[in-house]
């Protein structure tokens, strides 16, 4: 990931058990920084388990807890 948009403005796609189907978030930011701790939170872990969730209060993607 570079400073470029075409690295920054990238689709995610969620599946998982428990995440609603069809939902679309439009005009929000996401950060790839987020994305292990809500892989962690989907399994039932402790997101607050990983150093870089502690120390930076990385939040989990919005909707999907």
């Amino acid at each position: 990931g570079g400073a470029d948009l075409e690295d920054r403005h990238v689709a995610l796609l969620v599946y998982a058990p428990g995440v609603e189907r069809g939902r679309r978030m439009q005009n929000g930011v996401i950060e790839t920084t987020s994305i292990a701790p809500t892989i962690l939170s989907l399994l039932g872990l402790d997101p607050s388990s990983l150093d870089a969730v502690r120390s930076e209060g990385t939040p989990t993607l919005p909707g999907l807890r």
